[in-house]
């Protein structure tokens, strides 16, 4: 394997994309394996500037994690990138019961001898912001920002609800501590002002501190590969202070060539807000307790419905539906699974060149439904909003396009313009 600059794992698949996103775009050759990727995986997409794995930590249990990321922890730390990067979702939303960031680190980290994990606590880009520790975001593009435990959809998230704000003690709750500040204004100061030393909670205020705080990634990097925790900022951070252009490349994707299929199972008001302003898509509410029952009629039903209105050349949006959704809440864990199985079994029936899945949980578990192999980068349908293209041995999967978000992610026409391409 070629020197790798930057290796990651994405605790989803919308985070992972988007990683893969933000380092493809910048110009670094890059790929992302849906698993440990074996040698002959390695062989077919060549040399790599960097490489990620996706992953669906987000959604696991300690136990469950240490399992899983045991080999994805030994073949980072033996693919040579100088830094190894847990990409978690810019809103650090996890729990010590679910998704625990301190469980990962506490795996991805023990085959490294640098002390130093930094963790980059923002990601201006999206609107996320963390001041003297404290983390805040806003709720949409443009909108105000508020304290992660005040943000509307952030504090009563279903599975991993935000109710503390400051990352120090968010993060020791979940095992990892302690945790230094590194503050917006020590950013002036030459990099030996840092103690690379245990983990190290960065500020990011503006766009200006990732390049500060990707050369002092950089620097303690060279002395021995180094675990760094955040967002796709930790990438930005990097590309900032290497020099590169964020959007070396030409990020616009082309007009689908024939029906679009999107499955949405995110609740999120910005998710809504989308569908709403959707004009071109045929929309199907989903039951989300029938799915995960696995009502056999139902299923088949909705099943032929979807395949019917594909193979007549319509776009098809199918959502889960909100109000089911909080009335059987208890149904909402193995929600994304079921979705993962809906999309598997849609694509079978009726093959499409181009899909779109909405949600963290849900777009993890329906890519691992479909079961490719890895993602190349295809272009961006809107902030944070990456369009791929599958590698699959299944020939009927292998070239797909398929764009993967988070609830909040993507402008208000994001899924028309899935439909009718940004290259206008």
């Amino acid at each position: 394997m070629a020197a790798l600059k930057l290796a990651w794992y994405g605790d989803d698949f919308t985070g992972a994309s988007d990683a893969l996103a933000t380092v493809a775009q910048a110009g670094l050759k890059t790929f992302l394996f849906l698993d440990v990727p074996t040698s002959e995986q390695l062989a077919a997409v060549g040399d790599l500037d960097a490489l990620g794995i996706a992953g669906a930590a987000r959604s696991m249990t300690p136990a469950t994690m240490r399992e899983a990321l045991a080999p994805v922890a030994r073949f980072l730390a033996d693919s040579g990138a100088s830094v190894i990067h847990y990409k978690c979702c810019s809103t650090f939303d996890s729990a010590p019961h679910i998704g625990s960031i301190g469980a990962a680190v506490e795996v991805l980290h023990a085959p490294l001898r640098n002390p130093f994990i930094p963790i980059v606590g923002g990601q201006p880009s999206l609107g996320r912001y963390c001041l003297a520790g404290q983390l805040f975001a806003v709720a949409e593009s443009g909108g105000p920002v508020h304290r992660i435990d005040r943000h509307q959809t952030m504090w009563q998230h279903p599975i991993t609800p935000m109710d503390e704000a400051d990352l120090r003690l968010h993060l020791a709750r979940q095992g990892l501590a302690p945790i230094a500040t590194y503050d917006w204004r020590r950013y002036g100061q030459p990099s030996a002002a840092l103690d690379p030393t245990g983990a190290v909670l960065f500020d990011v205020g503006d766009e200006a501190h990732l390049a500060r705080i990707g050369r002092l990634l950089w620097e303690r990097a060279q002395v021995d590969p180094l675990l760094a925790v955040g967002a796709s900022s930790v990438a930005q951070a990097l590309i900032d202070h290497w020099g590169l252009d964020r959007e070396a490349l030409d990020g616009r994707i082309a007009p689908a060539r024939g029906p679009v299929f999107v499955l949405a199972g995110s609740m999120s008001p910005s998710n809504a807000a989308q569908m709403a302003s959707s004009t071109a898509y045929t929309q199907l509410a989903l039951d989300p307790v029938r799915l995960v029952e696995g009502d056999a009629t139902y299923g088949a039903s909705i099943e032929r419905k979807i395949g019917a209105l594909l193979r007549d050349g319509r776009h098809v949006l199918a959502h889960t539906d909100a109000f089911a959704a909080v009335v059987g809440k208890t149904v909402q864990g193995t929600l994304a699974p079921a979705c993962g199985r809906l999309l598997r079994r849609v694509l079978e029936s009726c093959p499409v060149g181009r899909v779109g899945v909405a949600g963290g949980d849900t777009s993890s578990h329906a890519v691992q439904a479909l079961a490719p192999w890895g993602l190349s980068w295809l272009g961006r349908v809107g902030q944070g909003v990456a369009l791929c293209r599958l590698r699959a041995d299944a020939p009927a999967l292998d070239g797909l396009e398929i764009m993967l978000k988070g609830g909040q992610m993507g402008g208000a026409t994001l899924y028309d313009d899935l439909i009718g391409g940004t290259a206008r």
